[in-house]
């Protein structure tokens, strides 16, 4: 397909127009997913679980293919021609990233195994800055991720973790907020775009108040990669995290973009080959950034699937992309909305991709199981954020999340099968 054609063409190629958002042709889309064409228990697939994992277009598979019967070979320190090129891909990799994301240097960029390892080396490598009675902000919204390493941090070294509460839509309480940001707080930890209510974060805005009192900011933008345009320079970002398999990448690959006077002050922490520059029993010399923070051999290949993933997605248009998916979002509000027996949870004004919600009398675990049997794959449970659920006093949601694949007819296909929900149950 064109998509998968245009994606293949190297950093050095002259960019494409993005398409307009008349141009966006889904069906030509889908046709570069190879996994979206099969059946599930006799029913076409219709895929809805973006926010657990996204599929991979055929460019992705064909690079990281490509690179294994061609260039495999570890990085760096080699100098036999694989191990040239493997090092070319990898740092290459680096370069697509730092420029999808505005970063100033490819040096601030650090390979990491996603979002999650991402954020915990933030709370490592700032333990030895943080002391009693210093302050971790972090919302109520947040994953689990960026609660529990702020949590270990926080243990390890006294500062406190401060919770700013989230409304009944799922909004952060602004006002809350700027009350609870003082010249105590170190570091603000806030998700980009929520990965169970959809919300989408003020990150200008919370960003130009912390540094008015000397915070730092981490933001969590695993979901929000892929739905919107991320430019980390422009929000003023200190650090921001990611990960390739929430963007048409593959698993276990992420990074964490970090300013690079920042990154400099940060403890390393893990220690191995490549982030040394000498070793004696006596002493160790670091290396330089961005290799201090990337100890080990690295996840080469995904470093290579992640940058055809941008690389695919810039081609298709980010705007395009988002203003199809809004259509989808706006389309199965609607439709969800109108199911007496269900309660869509996570309201808010600005949002995307997500739409989770409660149904009066059946678990969220059983509409999972049945939804399966219809050939509509969704998440069910509470997508680690338990404190989300806990403020909307829930067990657990079930959650449709969108990507730019999807169509009003999954969203048809998603109504239908929960009619077959209630029928289950005699609703």
């Amino acid at each position: 397909m064109a998509a998968t054609k245009k994606a293949k063409k190297t950093e050095d190629s002259k960019p494409n127009a993005a398409p307009s958002v008349r141009a966006f042709d889904v069906e030509a889309i889908r046709n570069d997913f190879p996994i979206l064409h099969q059946d599930i228990h006799g029913k076409p697939l219709v895929y809805l679980d973006n926010a657990a994992t996204t599929q991979k277009p055929n460019a992705v598979i064909d690079a990281i293919s490509r690179y294994y019967e061609h260039d495999n070979a570890n990085v760096h320190r080699g100098v036999h021609e694989l191990s040239t090129r493997a090092t070319k891909a990898f740092e290459g990799a680096r370069a697509r990233i730092a420029k999808y994301i505005g970063a100033k240097e490819d040096a601030e960029i650090i390979f990491t195994r996603g979002t999650t390892e991402a954020i915990n080396l933030v709370a490592f490598g700032l333990r030895a800055q943080l002391q009693p009675g210093d302050e971790i902000l972090v919302t109520h919204m947040e994953h689990h991720s960026n609660i529990v390493p702020w949590q270990m941090a926080a243990q390890a070294t006294g500062a406190k973790l401060v919770v700013a509460p989230i409304d009944d839509n799922g909004e952060l309480a602004m006002d809350e907020f700027e009350r609870l940001l003082t010249k105590r707080t170190k570091i603000v930890c806030v998700v980009h775009q929520s990965n169970s209510l959809g919300t989408i974060n003020p990150v200008a805005e919370i960003v130009q108040k912390a540094h008015a009192v000397g915070a730092l900011v981490l933001v969590d933008g695993a979901q929000a990669l892929s739905h919107t345009k991320v430019d980390v320079r422009a929000l003023d970002v200190d650090f921001y995290a990611m990960s390739a398999h929430k963007v048409y990448g593959p698993t276990g690959i992420g990074a964490l973009y970090g300013k690079r006077a920042l990154l400099e002050k940060l403890s390393p922490w893990q220690g191995g080959g490549d982030m040394i520059l000498s070793v004696t029993f006596e002493k160790t010399v670091y290396n330089k950034l961005p290799y201090l923070f990337e100890a080990g051999t690295p996840d080469i290949s995904g470093a290579v699937g992640f940058a055809a993933a941008l690389d695919y997605v810039e081609q298709i248009g980010i705007d395009a992309i988002a203003a199809h998916e809004q259509d989808l979002l706006n389309y199965g509000t609607g439709k969800l909305s109108a199911l007496p027996s269900l309660r869509l949870i996570g309201t808010a004004r600005n949002k995307a991709s997500i739409l989770a919600f409660v149904h009066e009398s059946v678990h969220a675990h059983d509409i999972g199981t049945i939804l399966d049997r219809e050939g509509v794959a969704i998440r069910t449970g509470h997508h680690c954020t338990q404190p989300v659920m806990a403020r909307f006093s829930v067990p657990a949601t079930a959650r449709a999340s969108l990507a730019m694949y999807n169509t009003r007819a999954d969203i048809d296909r998603l109504v239908a099968a929960l009619a077959k929900v209630d029928e289950v149950f005699g609703s």
